[in-house]
């Protein structure tokens, strides 16, 4: 017996909504790169300039570019949450959103910590 054409219907929209799981867990990870490349990008700038003077200006322009890194991760987070939220995976393994929480949380508090010891020094 061959399944009807709304079984298959079903099932193809259940395949499309694991695929967009999928991509969301993507372009979560895609962002968070960018949220680490724009903190590193601040750390360089301060290893740079370091010995400018004022020394709070390289300090400055290095807390905005990881401040800019925070907002991308909260962001990212905020955006696959909502995707999550909206659709539920039928035989994809997708990251809970407590987890990618948890990852966000991590990177924030990573940066926020670095951006205290940059004042520091």
């Amino acid at each position: 017996m061959s399944p009807s054409s709304d079984d298959l219907a079903e099932k193809r929209t259940d395949w499309a909504e694991d695929r967009t799981l999928l991509a969301n867990e993507r372009t979560y990870a895609g962002w968070m790169r960018t949220g680490l490349a724009s903190v590193g990008l601040g750390l360089g700038f301060q290893a740079i300039f370091k010995e400018t003077d004022p020394t709070w200006a390289a300090k400055a322009v290095a807390t905005i570019f990881i401040l800019i890194g925070v907002a991308i991760f909260w962001g990212a987070w905020r955006n696959a949450r909502d995707v999550q939220s909206r659709l539920h995976a039928h035989a994809a393994q997708t990251q809970s959103p407590r987890r990618l929480g948890l990852f966000t949380i991590l990177f924030i508090a990573g940066s926020l910590s670095l951006t205290v010891v940059l004042w520091l020094l």
